[in-house]
């Protein structure tokens, strides 16, 4: 048996002859890790993951999921996956329970519906019509339907986009303790606090390919540093301030410079030598005081905007 859960090479989607949504992908999951596939809405992500779900045909590439292909055995991999869509629509008139055991219904084997109720926190709402829930208790119910089947394998497309805190933490807990059992999570997320507490590695994808791949922690190293320093000079934004990227990035410290809506972001590997030299390099263009200075510790959100030049939701 491979040690990887999902495996494509060369992973190709088109759509007529315009639209290039997946270009040449190539993507390895082990078995018992939470992956993430971070990217801004059309980097094809979602294509992505229809493809390895089934859903889709390639237009080219291999595909391997659970050491199956879809062409040959989609009945057995049906009954070893759970999917949850970023968006689920279910009857309105059907309560919890019901819906529950009409999903257990499609499977040979599976947990119980009382065990999935008490997996999502929604005990007290198994008789409630699916019409009745809360945006959250929704989400949580989608969640619920694709973990009845007991997968070894659970694709989750965005699950916490719109929920409440409570509600995100609980869908937390139900990944952690999918990993804790030894099964395997591929999740896509716009919310980097979210990939970077639960995946044990992160491929960020743009334009329909994989551009950087590794642990939360190596990415933020390897492609950031540490912290970044963004600061706005005074005067009007939008203006030409003097300032140059291979000036500031010539200063100690400092590893990278990009302009931001209302001034400049330097990603640094040392805060209390990059601060005071680009004080000084400012104060020597006159341009102190500062509108704004700040810092915080890099982040996946810094990786994919110092990749891509572009925010993650853009």
């Amino acid at each position: 048996m491979t040690d990887l859960a999902i495996h494509c090479r060369q992973l190709v989607k088109r759509y007529g002859t315009e639209v290039l949504a997946v270009d040449g992908l190539d993507l390895e999951v082990k078995r018992g890790e939470c992956f993430g596939l971070l990217g801004p809405n059309g980097a094809g992500k979602t294509t992505t993951v229809e493809i390895l779900e089934g859903l889709l045909e390639p237009t080219a590439g291999e595909v391997e999921v659970l050491g199956m292909h879809w062409a040959q055995d989609a009945d057995r991999l049906r009954e070893r996956l759970g999917i949850t869509l970023q968006q689920t629509w279910l009857y309105d008139r059907l309560t919890v329970r019901e819906l529950l055991e009409l999903f257990r219904a499609f499977f040979p084997k599976g947990r119980t519906v009382d065990e999935v109720l008490g997996l999502v926190s929604l005990e007290e709402k198994r008789n409630a019509w699916f019409e009745k829930l809360s945006g959250g208790q929704k989400q949580r119910l989608a969640v619920a339907c694709a973990l009845v089947g007991d997968p070894e394998l659970l694709f989750l497309d965005e699950p916490t986009t719109g929920l409440d805190p409570q509600s995100r933490r609980q869908l937390w807990d139900v990944v952690s303790d999918m990993k804790a059992e030894g099964r395997t999570v591929l999740l896509t997320t716009h919310y980097m606090d979210e990939a970077e507490r639960l995946c044990d590695r992160v491929a960020i994808i743009d334009r329909g390919k994989v551009i950087a791949q590794g642990t939360p922690r190596e990415l933020i190293t390897r492609v950031v540093g540490q912290e970044v320093v963004e600061f706005a000079p005074p005067g009007e934004v939008g203006k030409s301030d003097g300032l140059d990227e291979p000036a500031l990035v010539a200063l100690p410290g400092v590893l990278g410079a990009r302009h931001v809506p209302d001034g400049w972001a330097l990603t640094v590997d040392r805060a209390h030598v990059a601060i005071p030299a680009l004080l000084a390099h400012l104060e020597a263009k006159g341009l102190l005081p500062l509108a704004r200075l700040s810092t915080h510790s890099a982040t996946l959100e810094d990786v994919f905007v110092t990749l891509t030049g572009r925010n993650l939701r853009d």
